[in-house]
This record gives C-alpha cells, sequence and structure tokens, in this order.
C-alpha cells in the first residue's frame, strides 16, 4: 500500500484540500484509494507517534494503527493529512529555522507504517506572507523577526533539504501555495494518485475564492461544454478567466508588520523564487509548476 502523507504548511490551503478529498472519498474508494476523515485519525497518529518517539513500529503496532485509522480491510493508497505533522503552528519558526524538526518529523511518520511505501507532500509560501501568519502564534521570541531580522536562516529550500536527508529515498511533492489556482487538479491527484480522465467534485472549487460570480459562472459553463483539457490546455483558460474576472481584493495581500519595507518584501519574494528553483533539482522531489 502507498501512504501518502500532507504535511500542510501552515497557512496554505489544507483545509479546503481536506475538504475536496472528503467530498471525493466514497468514489476514490471504489478505486482502492482511502482518504479518512481527519477527526478520526489525526489524534491516533499524535498519539502513537509521541510514544514511538521516531522508532520503527513492529508489524502488530502497524496492524492496530491501520486499524484505527481506516476501515477497509485493505487499499491501494491511503491520504493522510495534518498541517500540524511537522509541529504545532506555535513552533513553526523557531532556532531561527521554518520547522526545524522537519527531517526528524517526517522520518517518525515513516516509521510508524515502515513495511509500507510512503511519500509526502507539501505547499510552501513566500515567508513574506507565511511568517505574518505564524508568528502571532509563536511559543518562542519573534521581535527580532518581526523587525525585519533573523530572517538569514528561513529557507524552504533549507525544509526540504533537511526531510530528504533524514529519508534519502522517500519521494517529495512540492508547490507553491500561490499557484493553487492555476495547479489545483494536479494537486488533488498528486495526493490521490486518481487518474487524469476522473471527474473529481470540487476541482474548480478553489477559483471561487478569487473569481467573481459572474467569472465562476462562465467558467463552468465553459469547461461544461468541452471535453476534458490537457493540463496546458486548462491552465490557459484559467489563466485567462482569472485576468478578466479576477476580484480585486482576493488578488492582493496587504502587510502590515513593523519595520516591514518594500525593500525586504522583494528580498523574501526573491528568495522564494530561488529556493523553489533549487527545490527542483533535488533528486526524487517533484515539484508541480503552473
Amino acid at each position: 500500500m502507498k501512504v501518502v502523507y500532507h504535511l500542510g504548511v501552515h497557512g496554505t490551503d489544507e483545509r479546503r484540500l481536506v475538504g475536496v478529498l472528503r467530498a471525493n472519498a466514497a468514489a476514490l474508494a471504489a478505486r482502492g484509494i482511502v482518504v479518512p476523515d481527519p477527526e478520526t485519525y489525526r489524534p491516533v497518529l499524535r498519539s502513537v507517534a509521541g510514544a514511538m518517539k521516531g522508532a520503527r513500529a513492529s508489524a502488530e503496532t502497524e496492524e492496530t494503527l491501520l486499524d484505527a485509522v481506516m476501515t477497509e480491510d485493505e487499499a491501494a493508497r491511503l491520504v493522510l493529512s495534518n498541517e500540524s505533522f511537522l509541529c504545532m503552528k506555535g513552533w513553526a519558526v523557531s532556532r531561527g529555522k521554518l520547522y526545524p524538526m522537519a527531517g526528524e518529523k517526517v522520518a517518525g511518520l515513516v516509521n510508524l507504517l515502515p513495511s509500507h511505501d510512503c511519500e509526502v507532500t507539501l505547499a510552501i509560501r513566500n515567508l513574506a506572507t507565511f511568517l505574518p501568519v505564524v508568528l502571532p502564534a509563536a511559543k518562542s521570541d519573534t521581535a527580532e523577526v518581526l523587525r525585519g531580522g533573523d530572517l538569514a536562516g528561513m529557507s524552504w529550500l533549507d525544509v526540504v533539504g533537511r526531510i530528504r536527508g533524514a529519508n534519502p529515498d522517500l519521494p517529495i511533492t512540492v508547490w507553491c501555495d500561490e499557484d493553487t489556482p492555476l495547479i489545483w487538479p494536479e494537486v488533488l491527484r498528486a495526493l490521490t494518485g486518481a487518474p487524469p480522465d476522473m471527474a473529481l467534485a470540487g476541482e474548480n472549487e478553489i477559483l471561487s475564492a478569487i473569481l467573481t460570480d459572474e467569472g465562476m459562472s462562465r467558467l463552468a459553463a465553459y469547461l461544461a461544454a468541452r471535453p476534458p483539457l490537457p493540463v496546458d490546455a486548462r491552465r490557459r483558460v484559467v489563466t485567462a478567466f482569472v485576468d478578466k474576472y479576477a476580484r480585486p481584493e482576493a488578488m492582493e495581500v496587504e502587510l502590515d508588520l513593523p519595520g516591514w519595507d518594500e525593500a525586504l518584501i522583494e528580498d523574501l519574494t526573491e528568495r522564494y523564487d530561488a529556493d523553489l528553483a533549487a527545490i527542483a533539482e533535488i533528486p526524487g522531489v517533484r515539484v508541480i509548476a503552473p
């Protein structure tokens, strides 16, 4: 069985993603793709992972864990998602790093079901908008970060690199949260392994957050009147509709942090782009890009 852990991260569209996956749970289960209710498995995984402390689970522990998280006797693929797999939100920034225990946490997840093939997925986000989301919950001193300092060691390349270093053979899929309106169907299939020709309820749902009602109605009619489009063609269509029908307020992000000026935000954005390019070069890492 393939076990897919979606790692979040905090401040990305994890709730919407889980909602769409659960809406398709019955159709996916018919194909051997199990997407359990997070409310049933998250407490169990948290408890077992805490008790195991990264150790490799025995066959008996594996069986007990699977019995607790899925009702099916068997599956080809099991999809588990939690934006706090790497840590609770308050510890996302600690020791001057992003998710400092990322490598060890993922290794612990893999060791929960060691006899099965595992892979992980995660969305990343520009630090200029990610840090304002997580810093208010931070358990450590964030005053220097809020002034624009102590950012040198914060890098998504570092996070993915530490996951890869601790799990050298683990397949990893990464995408940018900002790109999700254009790549949403590919993201859903990266998690579920659903074939391209399988229609998934909610494939266009994420666009409702950025398109006007008229734009959504016209896009739905346009897509319904045509056979399923290839990936590149669909992206061109969605881009055209976003250009014409986007809600202005949905396309803007207001940043109001003390000490953060335009030059700092530009620098963070340039580093983000450089991180993504370097992540795409890591062996065994797939980047879903628009």
